[in-house]
């Protein structure tokens, strides 16, 4: 397989997509679909599933809430709204826009945690699957598959976007120097003071994803701000 100098792994969740909107979406649409103390038991039940599967899963949650609430007739609303949400909306200003520049320089590669259904139907419909060309890698915790993402996507460089310090210093334990890592604060895990102080600093840390488009792509390799010459990705 062809090795390229670099390629550009980005995360979906918070770094690409607001997911903290779509949460808020789904419980406002719960509560008004099936009363606020069965909206609290889904989230009961979708937190004790994200537990233990480490990442978050919608569809999974409702078959657990369809268990205690079989005759519920709801049930087939939620899954409805959940299946025909307006992803694409829900994309950060300018996110596309980074994608596409990136593009120029080396291969977009995008790499999420998540379920084999609901996933990838959310980047389907969020636009992102086109946007990438279908180089789309999910795992159940992809900090865990560094090496099967070499070996689809071999590079001397890799440059790795994410809103966890978490997956981004587990990456460069692994791939050291091979890797610069971007920590985007945008999201409520971003945001946690508590897990952020646990984690050394990524090599570059930005407000959000559309100010990726101030930097230059080879700079940021060495994690360089571009200067005030006008210069774009």
């Amino acid at each position: 397989m062809m090795s390229h100098d670099v390629v550009f792994l980005i995360d979906v969740d918070n770094t690409l997509l607001d997911a903290d909107r779509v949460t808020v979406d789904l419980g406002r649409y719960l509560e008004k679909a099936i009363g606020r103390d069965r909206q609290q038991r889904y989230w009961s039940l979708f937190k004790q599933l994200r537990d233990e599967l480490g990442y978050a899963d919608y569809l999974g949650a409702l078959q657990r809430y369809r268990i205690e609430y079989v005759h519920d007739p709801h049930i087939l609303m939620v899954s409805h709204f959940l299946l025909n949400y307006p992803f694409l909306n829900r994309l950060f200003p300018n996110a596309l826009n980074v994608v596409e520049h990136m593009k120029q320089r080396g291969p977009v590669v995008l790499v999420s945690d998540g379920d084999a259904v609901f996933q990838p139907h959310k980047i389907e419909r969020a636009g992102l699957f086109d946007a990438v060309d279908g180089q789309v890698l999910i795992y159940v915790h992809k900090e865990q598959e560094l090496d099967d993402i070499e070996e689809r996507y071999p590079a001397e460089h890799y440059v790795l976007v994410d809103d966890k310090l978490r997956i981004l210093s587990a990456a460069k334990n692994v791939w050291g120097p091979r890797v610069t890592t971007v920590f985007l604060q945008q999201g409520h895990y971003a945001q946690a003071s508590n897990v952020r102080s646990m984690y050394p600093a990524a090599d570059v840390t930005l407000e959000r994803i559309s100010d990726l488009l101030q930097y230059d792509l080879d700079g940021l390799f060495s994690a360089q701000p571009v200067a005030s010459s006008g210069l774009r990705l």
